[in-house]
């Protein structure tokens, strides 16, 4: 591929360079994937209004995030398994993040560790968790994002049990990959990425391998990981979790008004409006379709940030538009991390950033901060009329 202009050029750059079980795994929602296309379409289907004969010489996408300077209001997603699109991935990831100036969140299930991502940046990150039922592995795994001085906790609610995933059930999605035939004809044809993984001694979880009573080694970790997501979450965990971290705490995955207010009353910074880029529950609504309802009911009260099919600045300035304060960008950065490591990464924000700084100009505005909803000029009812 020539010059690189989009996040979808990157896309297929990534679909060249990595085994197929881990591209099939970013690249795919649950079940029918409704849900995960619906998150583009609704995007897609928004109209903005363009303003001409504005003085837009002098820009600003610079803002804030959980109080935090941020170059433009985009954060880094937690996502799992980042470590084996490319080695060392989340550490790569993160050092783009810091280089660039935007919030990079490390997932529970990354293959670096919290200590491994400390070691090799110089500025706290995010730290998102899952709730598992060893709650003394909680309680370490918390106190360890404390002592690596992340500046964030993000809980991600969604996923008392996993969505069923097609395309990863199929595959034999396994960290690393297992040793089978059809396996290891797929590897072949990635030499470079076989080499690299070669290179690294970060293969697995390193949030829980050597950390979780009793494991110690892949077949240890699966068993571990089918008992341990907690379907009894509930509100008490987060008072739990509210009370026992003192920096900011933020819940991903709130797609419903009544739990917005649940998480206001809760005392959290933070919520991220998230179906889990469409990889849960098949058939709810796409993110942006009830945003601006969220907003609406709780935005005064606490600060609202948005994930799901998000890949162009475009998009990120609608949903800044329509009330979000922040937006995460997962598939977007993780094409980029599979193309090109820690300069893909820098690649994918760069052109969020210049997609953003661009679309903001033609619509006549000059400050990140000052969007409003007249910016959006076809709402998410007329698009798509999804009752929460």
């Amino acid at each position: 591929m020539g010059v690189v202009t989009c996040i979808e050029d990157l896309r297929q750059l990534a679909r060249r360079r990595i085994p197929r079980m881990f591209y099939d795994y970013v690249d795919a929602g649950s079940w029918t994937e409704s849900t995960y296309r619906a998150n583009r379409d609704d995007l897609a289907a928004l109209r903005l209004r363009q303003r001409v004969l504005v003085d837009i010489e002098h820009r600003r996408l610079q803002s804030t995030m959980l109080g935090e300077a941020v170059s433009m209001p985009v954060a880094l997603a937690p996502i799992g398994l980042s470590g084996m699109l490319r080695a060392d991935g989340e550490i790569l990831a993160a050092q783009a993040a810091e280089r660039f100036g935007v919030p990079f969140t490390l997932s529970t299930m990354s293959i670096c560790s919290i200590e491994d991502v400390a070691s090799h940046t110089g500025k706290p990150f995010w730290f998102q968790l899952y709730m598992m039922r060893d709650r003394e592995f909680m309680v370490r795994l918390i106190d360890r994002a404390h002592a690596a001085r992340c500046s964030a906790l993000v809980l991600t609610v969604d996923l008392q049990i996993m969505g069923q995933r097609h395309k990863d059930l199929k595959n034999g999605l396994s960290a690393p990959p297992r040793p089978t035939l059809a396996n290891w004809l797929n590897l072949m044809t990635r030499p470079a990425w076989c080499c690299r993984m070669l290179g690294t001694r970060r293969r697995s979880f390193g949030n829980i391998v050597g950390h979780a009573a009793g494991v110690y080694d892949t077949a240890s970790l699966a068993e571990w990981n089918a008992r341990q997501f907690d379907p009894t979450l509930g509100w008490h965990d987060v008072a739990w979790l509210r009370q026992r971290w003192q920096g900011k705490l933020v819940l991903k995955g709130i797609m419903d008004v009544g739990d917005a207010r649940l998480a206001a009353a809760a005392g959290v910074d933070a919520i991220v409006v998230s179906n889990h880029g469409g990889r849960q529950l098949d058939g709810a609504p796409s993110t942006i379709s009830v945003l601006e309802r969220i907003v609406d009911a709780v935005g005064h009260q606490l600060e609202i940030h948005m994930d799901g099919g998000v890949s162009s600045g475009q998009d990120v300035l609608k949903a800044l538009a329509l009330g979000a304060r922040g937006v995460f960008i997962g598939r977007a950065f993780l094409y980029g991390l599979a193309a090109d490591g820690r300069e893909g990464v820098l690649q994918s924000l760069t052109i969020i950033r210049q997609e953003l700084d661009t679309t903001m100009a033609l619509c006549g505005l000059t400050d990140i901060r000052l969007l409003s909803r007249a910016v959006v000029t076809q709402s998410t009812e007329v698009s798509l009329n999804h009752p929460l």
